[in-house]
């Protein structure tokens, strides 16, 4: 009480000379690990998904966001970083990105260095340890693993890949998950009364392998209203050798899953992580409701890539394709969204710190290589002429405009698809004249640098303590 009585009467006091305080508003930043565009607000029944409908109903839903690349840490280094995998060099999950890029300053530091109380929990980075700085935060959760609580489900896991080859139901409610204790820490933030606008990170790790879900929301999954995806005949037989060699990725797990005749299983389980990951989202998006922030919180919600499950015949991420980068994405930013927008324009994940930047009315940053949302978000149906860039590995990009989608491999290989009539991306027109002209409006927006691959993990020495690295000496020959 005496707090907020004394920032009244200063408030009184600066209008009484003229001035006024400058009221910024608090962000909520909530993402999904792994969670394809199987939601409600995208036309995907099955998971049933109202709490993610209702967040996205409040602002604007667009409907073409992508991520920046088909893989968990080099989607988020660019993502939280601003700036692109063919830029950083982080192009994959082996790599750790503070060593690689110690000038970098990531989105929430960003806003704890323009006074800001930065708070994270769960999976935000990735959550290897060494990727999280602490000097980003004011406050942190740490994720807590359900890998480490669990016993393994699926008898024909390979031995090589026992962490996370795994899906079905747990004995456990929806809060006592790992990402249940997230969620309850947020809950208890919001809770709080805060003097600073606070920049709220909320990371869940569902709907990620292993697919463990609440036996509850489990039981309520039936298989027949979860429809494992087509995986067309022929369908690599127009892809250059670069794709297939990316389709090939984890060929093992889904040969095992379609031995076994499980794809429905391993379908009905990810469905289960969806439905509980909408129910976490529900708790925090009425956590705010109840808040005294809730006229005041800009919301966003995102998900890092997306999976395959055969498509292509293909398991998991790891693709240049629409099933690996086509991404929910909804943003709520009081007095600026209309409730119930969509935009069909196609995005990007990278333009997100600058939009934040925008709608804080924090100090633009020059150095980012992606741009402010924020005029979509007044006028969703503008034009616009900027498409979302896509990396996986050096020198393999994906263009992805409102219609078309462009991939172009480090060896000069192309793909094109017109998801107009192609939504399912199964034929390549790359070798049609027709579309020669389309392709090269495309390839103007390939990266000008595709930076050398950055330092791996083994190349360092990580002292958790201290979270410093110290570079490996050269082993004598």
């Amino acid at each position: 009480m005496r707090i907020q009585t004394l920032g009244a009467a200063l408030a009184a006091l600066l209008v009484a000379c003229g001035d006024t305080l400058p009221v910024r508003p608090n962000v909520l930043m909530i993402s999904v690990d792994d969670m394809n565009d199987w939601v409600g607000a995208l036309g995907y029944e099955p998971a049933q998904t109202p709490q993610i409908d209702r967040l996205a109903g409040l602002g604007t839903l667009f409907t073409n966001a992508h991520a920046p690349s088909p893989k968990c840490n080099p989607s988020r280094t660019a993502i939280l970083s601003g700036l692109r995998p063919s830029t950083t060099g982080v192009y994959a999950n082996g790599e750790w990105w503070k060593p690689n890029l110690p000038d970098v300053v990531m989105l929430p530091r960003y806003f704890k260095d323009n006074g800001y109380y930065a708070a994270g929990g769960g999976k935000v980075f990735h959550h290897t340890p060494g990727f999280n700085p602490p000097d980003s935060w004011d406050e942190y959760f740490e994720l807590v693993d359900d890998l480490k609580t669990t016993g393994f489900l699926v008898p024909y896991r390979r031995p090589d890949n026992i962490s996370s080859f795994d899906w079905g139901p747990l004995d456990k409610s929806s809060m006592e998950m790992g990402d249940g204790a997230t969620v309850s820490w947020a809950e208890d933030f919001l809770a709080r009364q805060h003097e600073r606008p606070f920049f709220l990170a909320v990371g869940l790790f569902q709907p990620h392998l292993p697919f463990y879900a609440p036996r509850s929301i489990y039981d309520e999954v039936d298989p027949d209203e979860a429809p494992v995806p087509i995986d067309a005949p022929n369908d690599l037989d127009d892809v250059p050798e670069p794709g297939r060699r990316m389709a090939a990725f984890r060929l093992a797990d889904l040969q095992a899953i379609q031995e076994h005749e499980d794809m429905d299983e391993v379908v009905r389980s990810y469905t289960a992580c969806i439905r509980h990951a909408d129910e976490l989202v529900g708790r925090v998006l009425s956590a705010l409701e109840e808040s005294p922030y809730a006229d005041n919180t800009i919301v966003v919600f995102w998900s890092d890539h997306g999976y395959h499950f055969g498509e292509k015949h293909h398991f998991t991420k790891n693709t240049l394709w629409e099933r690996s980068s086509h991404v929910p994405l909804a943003i709520v930013a009081p007095g600026v969204t209309v409730p119930g927008s969509e935009s069909s324009r196609a995005v990007s994940l990278l333009n997100l710190y600058p939009t934040l930047v925008d709608l804080c009315g924090l100090p633009v940053r020059q150095d980012l290589e992606g741009i402010s949302l924020r005029p979509l978000l007044e006028n969703p149906e503008m034009d616009w002429d900027r498409p979302a860039v896509m990396t996986f590995g050096r020198g393999n990009h994906a263009i992805r405009s409102e219609r078309y989608r462009y991939i172009r491999y480090a060896n000069g290989d192309e793909e094109f698809y017109d998801h107009t009539t192609d939504p399912g991306e199964l034929t390549n027109l790359a070798a049609d004249p027709g579309v020669a002209s389309e392709i090269s409006r495309h390839a103007r927006w390939l990266p000008s640098v595709d930076a050398p691959g950055a330092l791996l993990k083994r190349a360092f020495e990580f002292d958790a303590e201290s979270y410093t690295w110290r570079r490996r000496e050269p082993e004598s020959p």
